[in-house]
């Protein structure tokens, strides 16, 4: 991920948990708060709910690769804090690229010139 860090602290996912403005749909969860830079913070959390590690680790790994590869048409200067739902654990990455960008598009924080095949 060239433009983004990783938020890693409890702190900092709290922040964006009691500030940020979420949306939800079938698969995940997106907090979205503007920090004041000029890159974007992503955060991945799937909880035990979801499944063993193995599953837990696959669900974020879906997440994160779909972040990576539209990482360009999001904007700059927002914390972002992705919460995997366990019907994400059934799922392949279509699903999950899919439900990232409609998150995506509800919080208005990908580029206008984004073009969707839908």
């Amino acid at each position: 991920m060239k433009f983004s860090e990783s938020l890693k602290k409890n702190e900092q996912f709290r922040f964006v948990y009691n500030n940020g403005k979420s949306y939800a749909n079938k698969y995940l969860i997106m907090y979205v708060k503007k920090n004041g830079l000029d890159k974007n913070r992503i955060g991945i959390s799937v909880s035990k709910k979801v499944g063993n590690s193995v599953v837990r680790h696959r669900v974020t790994r879906l997440v994160r690769e779909s972040y990576r590869l539209h990482e360009n048409i999001f904007n700059s200067g927002l914390d972002i804090v992705i919460v995997g739902r366990a019907s994400a654990a059934t799922v392949g990455y279509k699903e999950v690229e899919s439900a990232l960008l409609h998150l995506s598009k509800l919080h208005h924080i990908i580029k206008i010139y984004f073009y969707d095949e839908d």
